[in-house]
């Protein structure tokens, strides 16, 4: 006894797909490579101004920090609180530039006396140190 022809597809289909086999064909081929003197993406260009950035992303990246001294007025006075500034900080990770936001005066002086001497590691974009402007807090808190 024969075994019984069967055919390919579905009883009252259409018969074969040839787009089906085109299809697997052209996901078969190689991809060219491009030609040797194919023009090639240009790295970014450096930024001509410092880049902004957020509090935590440049608090991450501070490797010393030196303490405010608090100053024996606003202590006698009970003055807390926290002193905001922006400062631009430079290639080498150092501050380069600071301006007061807010804060009580008696504390702006000693903040910004100890932010002056704060280094931070340098900030690289596509593998090159820039320039950043980033805020910085300095919180002054009494014990009781």
């Amino acid at each position: 006894m024969e075994p019984a022809n069967i055919g390919v597809g579905v009883p009252g289909g259409i018969g074969a797909n040839p787009g089906m086999s085109t299809l697997l064909e052209t996901l078969a081929r190689p991809v060219p490579k491009p030609p040797e003197n194919a023009v090639q993406q240009k790295p970014a260009a450096k930024p001509s101004a410092p880049i902004r950035v957020s509090l935590g992303v440049q608090e991450a990246k501070l490797v010393r920090r030196i303490m405010p001294v608090y100053p024996r007025i606003a202590v006698e006075a009970r003055i807390s609180g926290a002193v905001h500034l922006v400062g631009v900080i430079g290639r080498d990770g150092t501050i380069r530039n600071l301006q007061v936001i807010s804060g009580p005066p008696m504390l702006v002086e000693a903040a910004i006396q100890s932010v002056r001497q704060w280094v931070y590691k340098p900030t690289l974009l596509n593998g090159e140190a820039v320039e950043v402007i980033a805020p910085i807090d300095v919180v002054f808190t009494l014990n009781r």
